[in-house]
Formats: C-alpha cells, structure tokens, sequence
C-alpha cells in the first residue's frame, strides 16, 4: 500500500480544505514529532507507457510533451524536501532525519542510477537519514541491469521492489505490461548479487484470462527469484483506465471474487511452505528475518508520521493530512514560486483516527488491540471471533485465514458495532 493509497482514502469527506498559499501545520500537529516513526516518500510521476489496469498519478513523455521534464520535477523535489524539513524543524528539535525512504511511482528506475543517488541525497540534504535507515525503491525489471543495482546500491538504496505481476505472456497483455516474463526473475538475482539482502517481487492475480497454471507458472518464478518479500494484490479494476472500458465493454469479465478467494489461498500456501509468513494481508515475508518486512509501509500502518514529496504525494503528520498538486509542470512552478504545492488539506479527527486504526490494524499479523475498542466494538469483535473469522491472542483480533479472505467485511462490523 502506497502513500497514494492510503491518503486517498480519506481525502474529500468533511473538514477538507482546498489549497492555500500559507498551507502551514500546527502546533498540535506538530506536538511531537520525532518521537513517532518518521519516513519519506518521493513520487516519481513519469512511465515509458501507460499500464491498462494503473490509476495512479503518472505521465508518458508524449503526456507531458515539454510542460514537465525529470530535471524540473527533481528541482522541484529539492526545493519541496528542504521546505519539508524547515516546517518539520521548526519544533526545537530540528526536522526528524528519515527511518525510511520510499521512492515510488510510476517507474523510478527511468531516472537511472544517477538520478535515483540524485533523490536520495536531496533526501539526505534536508531531512537526513537515521542510521540504519531502509531505503527503499520501486523499479521496472526492463530498465534495470547489473550496473544500475552496483551503483544504487553503492548510493544507498538498501531494498529494491521490482513490478512482476505475472510470469505469463498472455496475463501481462490484457494488462498492458511490456516487460518479457523472464526478466523480473533474471532482476532479481542482480539486485541480489549486487548486494541487496531485500528485495521484493509485486504479482497481480485474477486478471480476466488467468488460468490456475498461468499463477502456478508465475509462483514458480517468485520462489526461483530467491526473493525474501512478496506483495501479492487482488486484481481491482478501477474507474477511468482502460481495463475498465474494456471490461464494460464486455470485452473482458470482471474479475471473479470466488476465483480471486481461491488464487489467494494457493498463493499463501505456496509461500508459507517456502518459508515465508503474512505480516500484511497483501504481504509475505522471510519468516526468520524481521528485517525482511518493508519497514516504511508497516510506518504507515502503525499511524507514524510522513512526508510524501512530489506530484500528487500524500503526507501526514500528528494527525494532518495534505496532498500535493497532482500535474509535474504545476507542482514546479508552484515550487519555483516559492510556495509548498499543496492541493488540499484535512485535520483528521478522533473518530476518522479511530477508523484508520481499526482499518489498517484488522490487516496487520500483530492484529488490533482491543483496548482501543469501545462496548459496542467488542461486542462486534466477539461476533467475528464466534464465526470463525478472527481470534484473540495476547489482547489483540487477529484474523484467521479464513478471515483475511473478508478483512474489509470484518472492518465493517467492527466499525459499526456501536451502532447496532
């Protein structure tokens, strides 16, 4: 889950408000930072082609023509980071140096190795790096090689999160992906003999045309891969993109949910016996190595502080959200300007906290505590428990295997235990 993703869910309901100039936090917000997990992430808006199943914030050059370019929107990064860490210093303490970086997008491995060391040290530059940090970026396996994971290894990228999505031809097609099957594979085994000890393999299952043999061929990959993390994510067709169009054009079904149900067990069976354990439910890890869990996104669901820099970058901080302009040029030349490029803003409040707790805590192997429960919450979990979806260990819900398959079910009558 990306900072996109998660501040997505909650921009646009009450106490949102539009961009201002003099977008600044306060006080409150500020109260503590430091002491809360602190992060960055970097959006890298730019993409060789557009994927038919992708709705994030991201641009073709044929797109941006010559409104926007990476040495403008790396410009424009500096100047946000600086900004960010003179409004976050401005506590007393100086601005927290960053536990995590996450560079996503998009492709990031478009910029090259040079252009990826040129983000981090604009990290490095303004709000620094905690020693140990995990840094991590996302790469496309087409524009990788050995030298470009030497070089962003030796710059100080430590975790690499290569896009696979499916290991069969005719899967990759109907999702407009254009890298050839093997060469995620053949990726991660560079990134591994370049020294990094994480790396990270994404599939999407339930793509309309998968066969059981198509995610049996693409587990295969993953475990050949040596990989020692696995994102795996239901196939959602979203408003707006071409999969879309196509599916209500008939020309594709819609993804199955018993189907979908069905390929989720067999992935979490064929990784468990590889040795690997759900931490997330979308996400496996080494089962001996904690240090094999993606460090920055357990930050986000822990409710720790971040700074999302970048077009169409969600950040949070001490229980306020904003999110960046979404277009690269506007996003520049707000910069350029002098000015954060803020597109909107909330403060969120006890009750939308309480919601995000229990949503992003239901998801997570270490389960909710029930603490954080009201009467009628505990009521509901009791429920959850009686039907097989969850149990309690150590005060906390966590949910059975059966239950992760309708986590967002659970989170419902959780959220509404009070009310019925």
């Amino acid at each position: 889950m990306s900072t996109t993703e998660i501040g997505e869910r909650t921009a646009g309901k009450s106490g949102v408000a539009d961009a201002e100039d003099g977008f600044a936090l306060s006080e409150h917000a500020l109260e503590g930072v430091g002491t809360r997990p602190f992060g960055v992430y970097v959006h890298v808006p730019f993409c060789a082609t557009r994927c038919g199943y992708c709705d994030f914030n991201t641009y073709t050059a044929g797109e941006l023509g010559s409104a926007a370019s990476p040495a403008s929107w790396l410009e424009g990064l500096r100047r946000e980071l600086a900004a960010g860490a003179e409004m976050l210093g401005g506590t007393g303490r100086g601005a927290p140096a960053a536990q995590t970086v996450f560079v996503g997008g998009g492709t990031p491995s478009l910029l090259g190795a040079d252009g990826l060391a040129d983000v981090l040290g604009a990290v490095r530059e303004s709000f620094g790096l905690a020693p140990g940090a995990e840094v991590t970026t996302e790469s496309n396996p087409e524009s990788t090689s050995p030298e470009f994971f030497d070089r962003i290894r030796a710059a100080g990228y430590t975790r690499v999160s290569l896009g696979m999505q499916s290991a069969a031809p005719h899967v990759l097609a109907v999702l407009d992906r254009t890298h050839t099957p093997g060469r995620p594979v053949a990726a991660a085994r560079e990134a591994r003999a370049a020294g990094f000890d994480h790396v990270n393999l994404d599939i999407i299952y339930g793509t309309p045309g998968e066969r059981d043999s198509d995610l049996e061929a693409s587990l295969d990959a993953v475990l050949d891969a040596g990989v020692d993390h696995v994102s795996a994510y239901a196939l959602i067709v979203e408003d707006g993109t071409a999969l879309a169009r196509r599916v209500r054009r008939g020309e594709l079904p819609a993804p199955d949910d018993d189907v979908l149900a069905t390929r989720y067990e067999r992935i979490d069976a064929r990784l468990r016996d590889a040795g690997m354990t759900w931490y997330e439910v979308s996400n496996w890890a080494a089962a001996q190595d904690p240090s094999a869990r993606c460090a920055h996104n357990l930050g986000y669901w822990d409710g720790g502080d971040w700074w999302g820099a970048g077009p169409g970058a969600h950040s949070h901080v001490g229980g306020t959200r904003w999110w960046n302009v979404k277009h690269p040029a506007r996003y520049a030349g707000i910069l350029a300007d002098g000015r954060l490029p803020v597109g909107g803003s909330e403060r969120l409040s006890a009750e939308d906290v309480h919601t995000e707790v229990v949503m992003l805590a239901v998801r997570l192997r270490t389960g909710l505590p029930l603490g954080v429960l009201d009467a009628g919450e505990r009521v509901a979990a009791a429920s959850v428990v009686a039907a097989g979806l969850a149990e309690i260990s150590d005060e906390h819900l966590v949910l059975t295997d059966r239950g992760r398959l309708l986590a967002d079910a659970v989170v419902r009558t959780i959220l509404l235990g009070a009310e019925g």
